[in-house]
């Protein structure tokens, strides 16, 4: 445990972060996987999934969770499978 005041408050601060960042990070990785898993059921409504999958990524990129080419990276891998199971 840190000693120091200062020490004290920066795990304080990172403790929080890391708290925010993971609600961040279980939204888009929820997201994702409602989608994947609307592909394998088959659903209709999978265009709204994904783009409510863009949102969260988009959102975790803003916010610096994930760097801006991770979220692009995982969105077109994302699109790659919409497009291939509609075909």
């Amino acid at each position: 445990m840190p000693i120091k005041n200062n020490a004290k408050k920066a795990l304080r601060q990172d403790q929080k972060r890391a708290a925010a960042n993971l609600v961040v990070k279980q939204a888009y990785k929820k997201a994702l996987k409602a989608v994947t898993k609307a592909l394998a059921a088959g659903d209709k409504d999978v265009s709204t999934k994904v783009q409510f999958a863009q949102k969260k990524l988009d959102k975790a990129a803003k916010k610096g969770v994930i760097k801006k080419n991770t979220a692009a990276r995982k969105l077109s891998r994302l699109m790659k499978k919409v497009q291939a199971s509609t075909k």
